[in-house]
């Protein structure tokens, strides 16, 4: 037999794939502690655990990457699928599966161009899920009670919004802090604006009628938080009016497209939130002289409309001359008349009218008729009862079928109907004219003189008479001045000085 045809000959070590797999792994670690790996995020995948699986890629490899629970939390730009980033970590073996990964410390994105590519991608998304949309934006209130602002409680920014608020119109503020940078700054400002909506209006916390986001200017890097899609969408399912007041001028972030309001600066936002206090008085007395000038001048002109009314009217005179003449000339005809009327009644009452033959005549015609209707009568009442019976049986036909207590009943209810409808109708017309009364009692009460008193003003009288200037007051002997509470009499003395 061959020597080297024999299997036990072999002198190659022999290893378990548990010691295969340590060896690789060792070599792996060993060679690539630490690396930075630039590439495109491929495949993402965020399981319950908490854990980030991804695949970093270029033209021609793929490189598994894994981040764990503790530094995913950590993340300031988490990562996206297309976006191009530069990860930090080790590699190391999966023995499971006989395959390397890459354990992730930290992924950043690769420039300013890799933000930018992110940033408009997913603006692109949230504008095609109408979040940008002009009809969805609110109105601002036009003089908030109270303002929430969500800023950092330390910086420049919200002490330049209160300074403005006080100068304009000073409002109650409740401020929510946040930090505005970093990782925690998207997660605390999404809450601080769910925050502010769960609160209840009027409550001991009450809710603000107004909500102004805002932080100073900074770089890209600085301002990323506010391009979170949670800041966005927090933003866009706010009931309350929001402002967005997110770095200077040139910087634009995310939550600026669906913010109702963008302000340059946050000084602007609160010259936004609130109107200047003295610009509204200076309107409210131009307003006013305005409605002054307007009554005065409909007063006066339905004044001349009177008056040029009153003069194409007819005078007294002319209306009643003709009236009276022709009771002057009735007046005149009467007693002719009286007298013309008194002889032709004394004629019939004349003692020819009541001769015995004009009597007998007379009786004689009556007699007639009278014989004439008793022959008529008898035939009459016998078809009268005829048909009154008839009635009279139908009646008690009827009485069968319907009791006359239903029939009672019946129009006992219609008569109640009827009352109640006239009761109804009574107390409508009592309440609308004792409505009236009392406006028409509060209108005398408005245009009386005593009104006027309480404001201040006083009737003065002399000898019991309304005096309105000083010449007729100084020859009166006594005046009586009557104020609001009360008269207050004066005379004079033999020298003539008032006490």
């Amino acid at each position: 037999m061959d020597l080297f045809d024999d299997p036990a000959a072999d002198n190659t070590p022999e290893f378990s794939v548990s010691e295969i797999s340590g060896a690789v792994k060792k070599a792996i670690e060993g060679g690539f502690g630490h690396v930075r790996v630039r590439g495109e995020v491929g495949r993402v995948s965020l399981p319950r655990s908490g854990h980030v699986y991804l695949d970093l890629k270029d033209d021609r490899s793929v490189l598994a990457g894994v981040i764990w629970k503790g530094r995913a939390q950590a993340l300031a730009h988490p990562p996206e699928e297309g976006m191009e980033v530069i990860a930090t970590g080790k590699l190391t073996t999966f023995p499971g599966q006989s395959k390397y990964q890459m354990v992730i410390e930290d992924i950043a994105p690769a420039g300013a161009g890799a933000l930018m590519a992110m940033l408009e991608k997913r603006k692109a998304q949230l504008a095609a899920e109408g979040l940008f949309a002009a009809e969805r934006k609110k109105p601002l209130p036009f003089l908030p009670e109270i303002i929430g602002v969500v800023t950092s409680p330390s910086g420049a920014v919200i002490r330049d919004i209160l300074h403005r608020l006080r100068d304009r119109f000073p409002r109650k503020v409740l401020v929510w802090p946040v930090a505005v940078q970093g990782a925690k700054c998207a997660p605390e400002v999404a809450a601080a604006i769910e925050g502010f909506n769960r609160l209840t209006p009027g409550g001991a916390l009450p809710r603000p009628d107004l909500l102004i986001v805002a932080r100073g200017g900074g770089s890209l890097e600085d301002l990323w938080g506010f391009n979170e899609e949670i800041v966005a969408r927090a933003a866009a399912a706010s009931d309350i009016p929001l402002i967005s007041a997110v770095g200077h001028e040139t910087d634009t972030t995310l939550i600026d497209f669906v913010s109702d309001v963008r302000a340059p600066t946050p000084t602007a936002a609160a010259e936004l939130a609130v109107p200047v206090r003295m610009e509204l008085l200076a309107w409210t007395d131009q307003q006013g002289a305005r409605l002054s000038r307007a009554l005065t001048a409909g007063i006066t002109q339905r004044q001349q409309r009177l008056r040029d009314l009153g003069r194409a009217l007819p005078q007294v005179e002319s209306l009643v001359e003709g009236p009276r003449q022709r009771l002057d000339y009735l007046a005149e005809r009467l007693p002719a008349a009286l007298r013309s009327a008194a002889a032709k009644k004394r004629l019939q009452m004349s003692e020819a009218a009541l001769r015995p033959a004009i009597l007998t005549r007379r009786l004689a015609e009556d007699r007639r008729r009278l014989d004439a209707l008793s022959q008529r009568l008898v035939p009459a009442l016998e078809r009268r009862t005829t048909d009154a019976r008839r009635n009279l049986t139908q009646s008690a036909r009827g009485l069968r079928t319907e009791t006359l207590a239903t029939r009672l009943e019946r129009q006992s209810e219609r008569m109640n109907v009827v009352l109640q409808r006239l009761s109804d109708r009574a107390s409508r017309q009592q309440s609308e004219r004792r409505a009236r009364l009392d406006a028409l009692e509060r209108l005398r009460e408005t245009l009386g003189y005593v009104e006027t008193l309480k404001r201040g003003y006083a009737v003065v009288r002399g000898d019991g008479a309304v005096v309105t200037g000083k010449a007729e007051a100084a020859q009166a002997k006594s005046l009586e001045i009557e104020f609001a509470d009360g008269r207050l009499a004066l005379d004079r003395d033999p020298q003539g000085k008032l006490f």
